[in-house]
């Protein structure tokens, strides 16, 4: 996600507080809201995609998904 988005997101939330949003402002930030939260996600999913798992004799196995049995 572009600074400028999250600079905007930052921006409706400073003027929530003290003068409160227009309808637009709302669905905007919402919609910035959502976008900035799938962007997080994306990223941890990537990240925790390309982690390994080490084990004390040195073995190295990919995380498994929650409920995946391990091969």
């Amino acid at each position: 996600m572009k600074q400028e988005k999250i600079d905007r997101i930052n921006e409706l939330a400073r003027k929530a507080k003290a003068d409160g949003l227009t309808v637009e402002e709302e669905a905007e930030r919402d919609a910035l809201r959502l976008e900035y939260k799938e962007a997080i996600l994306s990223s941890l999913r990537d990240h925790l995609e390309h982690t390994w798992i080490v084990d004390e004799k040195g073995n190295k196995r990919k995380l498994q998904h929650k409920g995946e049995k391990a091969q």
